[in-house]
């Protein structure tokens, strides 16, 4: 089956683009819910108005939705969870526990569907997407830890090195007086 693409639609395609689906996944899916249409000739002379149309939405939504990618970007999360002599958890860290954690941390509202990442079952560093638009797909660092474990979480700005650098020319300071 033939669909024209009336909204952006995750994983197929953007509004206005022409493509061949399953008839179960048109017919059941894409037409009910109002992303797509039959691609007939009457149809397929609106796709240019389409186009125009949905970029200025999309242009819109990343234009709203690019505070909070910024927010977001480069965050790290912590979990503490129980697990093997191998590494390997006792259960998993699922992408609801890491939108709530998020959510928490940062303020935002962003469904667990938005994050992109496998349910982690090992101890480690793992990267996560978080799908916000298709244009904007903000990564976070996920550090998962043993239960009782301290973890350094590593800082990415230059504040707390120049902290740093000033404790230690204080303490030069202090000790050739």
């Amino acid at each position: 089956m033939k669909v024209l693409l009336i909204k952006d639609v995750y994983k197929l395609g953007r509004a206005g683009d022409v493509k061949k689906v399953a008839d179960g996944y048109g017919r059941n899916f894409l037409l009910p819910q109002g992303f797509a249409v039959l691609a007939t000739m009457g149809a397929l002379k609106q796709a240019d108005k389409i186009r125009a149309q949905a970029s200025v939405r999309r242009a819109e939504l990343n234009s709203e939705m690019g505070s909070v990618a910024e927010k977001i970007n480069g965050i790290v999360l912590t979990f503490a969870s129980k697990a093997g002599e191998t590494g390997k958890l006792y259960g998993s860290i699922t992408t609801q526990m890491i939108a709530e954690a998020l959510n928490s941390k940062c303020g935002t509202n962003i469904d667990r569907r938005a994050v992109e990442i496998q349910p982690v079952r090992t101890l480690g560093e793992h990267k996560a997407r978080i799908r916000l638009t298709m244009d904007l797909v903000p990564e976070i660092k996920i550090i998962v830890h043993r239960e009782g474990e301290t973890v350094a979480v590593p800082t990415t700005t230059a504040a707390p090195v120049a902290e740093k650098v000033e404790a230690a020319e204080i303490e030069t300071a202090e000790t050739s007086a």
